[in-house]
């Protein structure tokens, strides 16, 4: 049987400690023992580039944002469908998962973030969502493991009325907000139909043929 190696810590800005595991050619990383992600399990990420990006591959210039890194399964997707002259802003509040990713011992989301049309930005996505108003077409945000912040406690302002106000004013025109959660959250799907956006739910395995459905939010401003 492979043995569970423990390769890394890192620490997340508010002192959440997170751990980095490899178990035969899988990678993990957990938070107080509690896996975040996995690259056993990432049909959902896939699915969340999917369902924001593929309405975007024909679109001259397109600007998307995606927060956390991971392990590049929503970027690598995104990719995947997005045109060449498009733009993917990459927002990693912890500096580890990105000296993780791009560590060339791992297999991980090196030649992703290697690809010309990729910015990625060591910085909290809230100070980036404030700084890019009206930027872009596509906000995908999977920053934890839903409303209820895992790694960073500053996580949760994202998922509060203002912290979806602040992304929501970050779209251009017929834009897409989209959150990725563990679990089903209606609480949360309220808050967004609170701040005036329409709310799709949809239930993706988290792996293509087997294990529990995690939750996409696809959200857009309601028609006027």
């Amino acid at each position: 049987m492979k043995r569970l190696e423990r390769l890394g810590e890192a620490t997340a800005p508010d002192g959440s400690v997170l751990t980095l595991y490899r178990h035969d050619r899988d990678y993990s990383i957990r938070v107080a023992g509690v896996e975040l992600m996995s690259t056993r399990r990432y049909h959902s990420e896939e699915q969340l580039s999917e369902l924001v990006c593929r309405p975007l591959e024909e679109s001259r210039g397109a600007r998307v944002l995606i927060s956390g890194l991971g392990f590049g399964f929503t970027l690598r997707a995104a990719l995947r469908v997005l045109p060449v002259d498009a733009a993917v802003v990459v927002a990693e509040i912890a500096g580890g998962i990105i000296a993780w990713n791009r560590n060339p011992e791992y297999p991980l989301a090196a030649d992703a973030l290697a690809d010309s049309r990729v910015e990625l930005r060591h910085a909290d996505v809230l100070d980036v969502l404030r700084a890019g108003r009206g930027a872009y077409d596509a906000i995908m945000l999977d920053v934890d493991n839903g409303a209820d912040a895992l790694t960073t406690a500053g996580n949760a302002e994202l998922y509060q009325s203002r912290g979806v106000r602040v992304a929501a004013e970050a779209l251009r025109p017929r834009g897409r907000l989209a959150y990725w959660s563990a679990d089903d959250d209606p609480r949360f799907a309220g808050v967004l139909r609170a701040a005036g956006l329409s709310v799709e739910v949809v239930r993706v395995r988290a792996h293509a043929t087997a294990g529990g459905p995690h939750t996409l939010l696809l959200a857009r401003a309601s028609a006027t």
